[in-house]
């Protein structure tokens, strides 16, 4: 069985990729200066702006309770539910 039938990319082999020409709006962006201080070629730093660090722990700590108590009370609620089934007995009889 073969993956696909159709052609997979339009460049010819051995071409290389394709260049596109310089964005002048984005030149002057923040990322586009960091990149060229650092001597890069294009306005890619790996990771983006990322957030600082004291921030980020705070947020991933309050995500993190969020996540615990909807575990908690997803369990719970089997328990309760689980238990007014047993008191009340099955539906049937």
């Amino acid at each position: 069985m073969s993956g696909h039938d159709g052609v997979v990319t339009l460049d010819e082999p051995g071409r290389g990729p394709r260049h596109l020409p310089p964005d002048p709006e984005r030149y002057d962006s923040p990322r586009a200066q960091r990149a060229r201080e650092k001597g890069l070629d294009a306005p890619y730093i790996s990771g983006g702006e990322a957030p600082d660090a004291a921030e980020a722990a705070a947020e991933e700590r309050r995500l993190g309770r969020i996540l615990l108590i909807m575990v908690v009370v997803i369990i719970a609620a089997g328990f309760v539910l689980g238990s007014l089934v047993a008191l009340l007995g099955p539906a049937g009889q």
